[in-house]
Parts: structure tokens; C-alpha cells; sequence
């Protein structure tokens, strides 16, 4: 008999389309002379003493397993940080170190839903929602944002798509693709629904260090949210540690522990040379942070000054680092535009539909790059509109 490799792989599987970050990177990554603003990565590298911190670890030779849940150090450094910066009170127990944010979505999802659990997921939003919920047998729901409110999600929003089996919302604030954040007076409403509704929410904060004028408040911050809130975050945005694949989840203590048995059996443990760095950048990376916000808010300015002065008019981010212009005036759709600037200009960005179906008609552009960087993208954007 013939071997038929799709007869093995899983149906959920099967017609899961694959990231669309990944398509154009991929491309720029064969192309010659070609430039990205595509790929959320910071450009700094992790800060001295982080790298110092992992190798020194490697030289005392700490290459074995830890716990389950992360070093004891670490989840206790995790809960001063997240004491300190955000003024949220967690211990060690209530805490899982993770492969990265998104090993800690996963679990979540595959921890809460049971097969048909509706979850609420606001777009445009990052890619892995959406499957994640799907893989764990739940029922992704999307929730339409708009441009007209800056991105934010409403009480509203949340109401229209509320049914019997919604169980979980998902938070990211601030917004990977949009650099939308959630204020105090804005999350009240959505608080609100959720204690009314019994929700849990997911509430992805892997950007809370990197907002512009104002500082980022936690759901789990309210009133009898700790215990309903999974708070996702990690070290990659903040500390320029993406390679290091480190995370971590807090919440109530009997819903960490069940994460931590999927974990254990998916993962083991997180690498360890990892979670020694992930304690230095903790105890003395503040600098840093602010070091890499202020650079990142510059940036900001001059990205979006650019994209306006060609009329790809965008709101002005006030989190993450990314900006999300819309191309409407163009006629193309966010797919077609972002195919023709790459084979004709070498630039690639990333379409708005990449993070859903509400992304139509906008782009999604890092500002997690140098300056000279974007100044070149902007003069072959420029080039780029001078030709339609």
C-alpha cells in the first residue's frame, strides 16, 4: 500500500494555515538587498549582564534540570518584579517559568477548555490565539475591533458575542498588531463582564513595559479579577531576550498547578541556563527597560510621521512597538499591497490580515529596528506610492 503521510496528521491540523509573519519574512530571508520592518524582534541585544549571568552559569556547569515550575529564585523574582513595576501581588506558588509566552498560552488554553468552550478572542491580534484555542478543542470567537476606537475592546464588543459556552476572553494590551493599550477607565466596563458572566481571562501583558505616556494597568489589578485573570508575560520584549525562549503565568494557585502537570509532561522545565539570565535581567534590568523604551519611542515618532506624510494615515501607538497604517486609499487589499512592495521595492511588511480577518485593509509595520533602517524603508515606500 502506497504510504499517504496525510492520513496521519490531525484534521485541526491539516487546515491550520501556517503564520502569515512567517511568509514574508521567509521571502526577505532568500531575497538579495531586500529589508524587513515585518518581524517583531528587538534589535538591541540582551544587556550585558544578562549574557554574563547565563554564562556564567554554564561555567559552574548549572546544566541540570529545576523544578517543574521554574527555579524557586526565579518565581520569587517574578513575583518582586511584577510587585514592584505593576503593583500586583503574587507568590511563588501562584507562578509557572515557561518556553516563552506562547508555551504559557498554550497551556492555558489546554489547562481551561473543554471540547466546544467559546473563547473570545479581540482582533486584529497576534497569530497564535486563535490555534492554540482551536488545538485545545475550544472554539475561537472573533471579536471585532476597530480603528474608529483606536483598537480597544469594548463592553459592547464582548456583549454582542457572549453565549452560554463562552468561557474564556483573551486580553492583549498593549496590542501586537495595533499598539493599542487598555487604560484603567477603559478595562472597568470589561471587568464588569466578565464577574457578571463568569469569564476567565487570558490577559497577555508580554508588552507591558513598552508603553508611551502613560503606564500599563493590569486586569488582574481589580477587584476580584486576580483569582479569574491567567497573567502571560515574559522577557523577550522588555529585556531583548527573544532567543532565550523565557515566560512565565500567574494566577490562582489550584489553576497553576493544574497548568504546571501540562507543562511537565509537554515541557519538563524550562531551559536552565536561561532562568539564571532571567534572574539578573529581574534584580538589575530597569535600566534597560527604559534605555530600549526611550529609543523605541523615538522610533515611534518618526515611523508614524512617515506613514501619515504618504496619507497611510495610522493612530498614534501607545504601546508595543508596532504601527498598523491603513492602505484603504490604495485600493489594494493588505495582501496584494505587501506582494507588490516586496517584489518591486524589496521591503517587506506584514498584512493586516495576518492577525484576522479585520486586519483587511491595514499593515502591520515593526519599529523594532534601526533608524537607518526605517529611513531606508521609508524612501522605498515612498518610491513605492510615487509609482501607483
Amino acid at each position: 500500500m502506497t504510504f499517504d503521510p496525510s492520513l496521519f496528521i490531525n484534521e485541526k491540523i491539516k487546515v491550520m494555515p501556517p503564520s502569515g509573519i512567517r511568509k514574508f519574512f521567509d521571502i526577505v530571508s532568500t531575497m538579495e538587498g531586500a529589508i524587513s520592518l515585518g518581524v517583531g524582534e528587538p534589535d538591541f541585544v540582551t544587556p550585558w549582564s544578562v549574557r554574563d549571568a547565563g554564562i556564567y552559569s554554564l561555567e559552574k556547569g548549572k546544566t541540570h534540570y529545576t523544578s517543574n515550575s521554574g527555579m524557586m529564585e526565579l518565581r520569587e523574582e517574578i513575583c518582586n518584579y511584577l510587585k514592584r513595576r505593576f503593583d500586583l501581588t503574587y507568590n511563588y506558588k501562584e507562578t509557572l517559568v515557561t518556553v516563552g509566552g506562547s508555551e504559557a498560552i498554550a497551556v492555558a488554553m489546554k489547562t481551561l477548555l473543554n471540547p466546544g468552550d467559546e473563547v473570545l478572542v479581540p482582533e486584529p491580534s497576534f497569530v497564535c490565539y486563535k490555534p492554540c484555542a482551536i488545538i485545545a478543542g475550544g472554539t475561537p470567537i472573533p471579536v471585532k475591533t476597530t480603528a474608529d476606537n483606536s483598537f480597544k475592546l469594548t463592553k459592547e464588543d464582548v456583549l454582542k458575542h457572549l453565549t452560554p459556552k463562552t468561557k474564556l476572553l483573551v486580553l492583549s494590551y498593549p496590542n501586537n498588531p495595533t499598539g493599542a493599550v487598555m487604560t484603567k477607565e477603559d478595562l472597568e466596563e470589561i471587568v464588569e463582564v466578565v464577574k457578571e458572566n463568569n469569564l476567565m481571562v487570558i490577559s497577555d501583558e508580554i508588552y507591558a513595559e513598552l508603553t508611551y505616556g502613560r503606564k500599563h494597568t493590569s486586569i488582574a489589578s481589580f477587584p476580584d479579577m486576580k483569582d479569574r485573570t491567567i497573567l502571560v508575560n515574559g522577557f523577550s520584549k522588555a529585556y531583548a531576550m527573544t532567543g532565550w525562549r523565557m515566560g512565565y503565568v500567574c494566577g490562582n494557585e489550584e489553576i497553576i498547578k493544574a497548568m504546571t502537570k501540562v507543562h511537565q509532561y509537554e515541557i519538563m522545565c524550562a531551559p536552565t541556563v536561561s532562568q539564571f539570565a532571567a534572574v539578573e535581567a529581574l534584580k538589575n534590568g530597569d535600566s534597560a527597560i527604559e534605555e530600549m523604551r526611550d529609543e523605541y519611542d523615538r522610533r515611534r515618532r518618526l515611523i508614524v510621521d512617515g506613514f501619515n506624510s504618504l496619507g497611510l494615515t495610522c493612530f498614534e501607538p501607545q504601546g508595543a512597538f508596532y504601527i498598523f497604517p491603513s492602505i484603504q486609499k490604495t485600493g489594494m487589499k493588505s495582501e496584494e499591497f505587501c506582494e507588490k512592495l516586496l517584489m518591486e521595492k524589496k521591503l517587506a511588511l506584514v498584512p493586516g490580515t495576518a492577525f484576522g480577518e479585520s486586519g483587511e485593509g491595514f499593515l502591520r509595520v515593526s519599529y523594532a529596528y534601526s533608524v537607518k533602517q526605517i529611513t531606508e524603508a521609508l524612501d522605498r515606500l515612498t518610491d513605492f506610492m510615487n509609482t501607483l
